[in-house]
């Protein structure tokens, strides 16, 4: 494990990796459970180069596996002003029943009163202006918002994606239901229905959490010393029932295995200082660095994030910041895949 009082773990360079652009990952692999998978044992230090679909073989009986249920928006509109002048605004969090906060563009070309046009059926007004881009609006429509949504929304790719997307469910995970992102829990799109099957016939349970992501999760880290960067919000839930599951798992000395950074936010964000999930519906800004000690998560199923951003900084402080780094240059190495549509790895 690195020494977490060197102060150099706090500054966002310390979390940057190079990578060429060939290994940014364009399209999904088929089947979803073809991409390949690094495995990582934190006890000895071991790397082991698979497939995902032997995720199953170092599962264990009463193991449990913790998804995100969350199911992304077409939340991607483009759309024009009284002028003809082309905006794009991608939803980032919902408000209430009309008003969203969204990150709108060409930025500059908005004010507070700014019509913009999308279809026929809908369009909105901005009603407050704030900074990188985000501002919030109130949308006006005919019907259900979702039916509106679903006619002229688009899925919201990350920008280093560039090729188009065939199959809108390609960037869904198998097992969502509950819509609410702006983008997709990506570690979870390895998994297909049958893999998930083999999983449970082993004896592991599956928990389903929520945490509806926000584009906020990508934003780059600004500022220089990480402390001093500002997580968004998100939308979580964990119901009765399932803190009861978990907190009789920990009891019984079972792991917890976490599905994507999304489902570690989650668990830790609903664990007390006594290390028990308690149930809640709410908003998390939790923000997961070296030095943070894991209250729940036993072992992680995620995939390789983007240099300096947040979400490898939580690896770091799962598997040790030395440790990651080390992973990271194995991957780039081997040629595995990066970012939402790329490889995995799981962290034991």
């Amino acid at each position: 494990m690195s020494n977490i009082e060197n102060k150099d773990l706090f500054l966002k360079s310390s979390y940057y990796y190079e990578l060429p652009e060939e290994l940014i990952a364009q399209t999904p692999v088929e089947p979803r459970d073809s991409s390949r998978l690094l495995v990582y044992h934190r006890k000895n230090g071991q790397i082991e180069h698979k497939i995902f679909r032997n995720i199953v073989d170092y599962l264990n009986k009463g193991d449990v596996l913790v998804i995100n249920n969350t199911r992304v928006l077409p939340a991607r509109l483009f759309g024009y002003k009284d002028t003809g002048a082309k905006i794009e605004v991608l939803l980032q969090k919902r408000i209430d029943l009309k008003n969203w906060e969204v990150i709108a563009k060409p930025f500059k070309r908005l004010s507070v009163g700014t019509k913009v046009t999308f279809s026929t059926n809908l369009s909105c007004e901005v009603v407050e202006k704030g900074d990188y881009g985000s501002c919030k609006i109130r949308f006006d429509f005919d019907g259900v918002f979702e039916d509106r949504l679903s006619e002229v929304g688009q899925m919201p790719l990350p920008p280093y994606i560039h090729e188009k997307l065939k199959n809108k469910e390609r960037y869904q995970t198998v097992y969502s239901k509950v819509e609410g992102s702006s983008a997709a829990p990506t570690a979870g799109l390895h998994f297909t229905k049958e893999l998930l099957t083999k999983i449970k016939d082993k004896g592991v349970e599956i928990i389903e959490v929520l945490l509806h992501v926000g584009l906020g999760t990508f934003r780059p880290v600004k500022e220089d010393n990480i402390l001093n960067h500002e997580m968004h919000s998100e939308y979580i839930e964990m119901t009765e029932e399932n803190a009861n599951k978990l907190n009789r798992a920990k009891q019984e000395g079972r792991r917890i295995i976490a599905v994507g950074t999304t489902s570690v936010r989650v668990l830790e964000s609903c664990a007390d200082d006594n290390g028990k999930i308690v149930p809640q519906k709410r908003e998390t800004d939790i923000f997961i660095y070296p030095s943070y000690k894991f209250k729940i998560v036993d072992a992680l199923i995620t995939n390789f994030h983007l240099p300096e951003s947040t979400l490898i900084m939580l690896v770091s402080a799962f598997a040790g910041y030395d440790e990651t780094m080390h992973i990271y240059r194995e991957a780039v190495k081997e040629k595995y895949r990066f970012f939402s549509f790329g490889d995995a790895m799981f962290i034991e």
